[in-house]
């Protein structure tokens, strides 16, 4: 009788999970785990003297990057760098205002959208972050997971078409109603640079890449398919055609009802999910046993401030709710930084202790 070869399983746990593994104690990382609720983040950034000075020197984005895995030991480490280095490198204007955050010119018409830089052209812009993944391969533990990721289309054009966050994306969505056309091109131009610079992150050494589509609970009906659902495919099966086996994770933030089937319809290999939803609604209605099951989450980040009984409490349902399909521990979001570094202790100490 002939025997079908068996492909050896991969060893790092969060590997594992979003192969479809259902294991006995989920791998854990965090969302913004390298920030500024850790004195040696906020020492480092000093240095450094602004944020995206810190982003742009591989050394000490590294530094931060390697800074909660040598204090807590995760699973898995993500790539120190932002969302808004991709426009800038189509050719933004960006900037970070003290206490408010990121600036950056606007784009409102087609004409802002034809005078973007091609996406084969970010990479000299972006060869710095690229540095900090191959210096992240070489210096985190064997065990540990390389999280590489970017912005989502939808969530990074809202930025460009404001120039800043905005609490209801309005003007991304007063430029789609005025010229569909011209946002739908782009939200490609986008989708095409995503592309380059996730590939590009690949083959510095990330093994998996997380898209974070921060404002997609904004999108609604045909607008979530064409402007959330499209992009994010187009993205994952470029990426599956360049680097067969990379997991990709998609976090369509706020997404409710529609997190259900995103994973099929985008071929993501997870879903992570805010905290809105219910780990046991999402147990029921998002995971699934084996590939293209996993679910990323979702613990309220809040408890990462309030800390005590009801951390542990909260921790301890989510694992029970999602123990039995493939679950990789995290937030419902970033943690903030007033959160107290030693309820993060407390978090992984209750994930790891399996006493759920």
């Amino acid at each position: 009788m002939t025997q079908t070869a068996i492909a050896p399983r991969p060893k790092k746990t969060i590997l594992r999970a979003l192969a479809g593994e259902t294991l006995p104690v989920p791998p854990v990382w965090m969302m913004r785990q390298a920030g500024r609720y850790l004195p040696e983040y906020r020492a480092t950034r000093a240095r450094a003297g602004d944020f995206l000075s810190l982003c742009y020197n591989p050394d000490l984005a590294a530094e931060v990057t390697l800074q909660p895995i040598r204090r807590y030991g995760f699973d898995a480490a993500i790539l120190f760098a932002d969302i808004l280095l991709v426009p800038q490198a189509l050719g933004a204007d960006l900037w970070f205002v003290t206490g408010e955050g990121p600036r950056l010119s606007t784009l409102t018409d087609a004409a802002g959208v034809q005078a973007l830089r091609p996406a084969a052209a970010i990479h000299d812009t972006l060869a710095p972050i690229y540095e900090t993944v191959r210096i992240l391969r070489r210096e985190l533990p064997a065990d540990t997971t390389l999280i590489g990721f970017a912005g989502a289309p939808w969530t990074v054009a809202t930025y460009m078409v404001a120039g800043r966050g905005t609490r209801d994306q309005a003007p991304a969505h007063a430029m789609m109603a005025a010229d569909r056309q011209a946002f739908a091109a782009l939200i490609d131009r986008i989708a095409d640079a995503t592309v380059e610079y996730l590939s590009a992150q690949i083959t510095a050494g990330a093994e998996v890449v997380k898209l974070f589509d921060s404002w997609a609970g904004s999108l609604r009906g045909q607008d979530f398919d064409a402007f959330a659902v499209a992009p994010t495919a187009r993205i994952v099966s470029a990426l599956n055609d360049r680097h067969p086996g990379v997991p990709i994770i998609a976090f369509p933030r706020e997404a409710g009802p529609r997190y259900v089937g995103f994973a099929a319809a985008t071929g993501a290999d997870a879903v992570a999910l805010d905290n809105g939803v219910s780990a046991e609604w999402a147990a029921q209605n998002v995971q699934r046993p084996g590939p293209g099951g996993c679910v990323q989450g979702n613990l309220d980040p809040r408890h990462m401030v309030t800390g005590g009984t009801a951390l542990v409490d909260e921790t301890r349902r989510i694992i029970r709710a999602f123990a039995g399909g493939p679950h990789i521990f995290n937030l419902g979001h970033g943690i903030t930084p007033d959160a107290d570094p030693d309820n993060v202790a407390l978090m992984v100490e209750t994930v790891r202790s399996g006493a759920a």
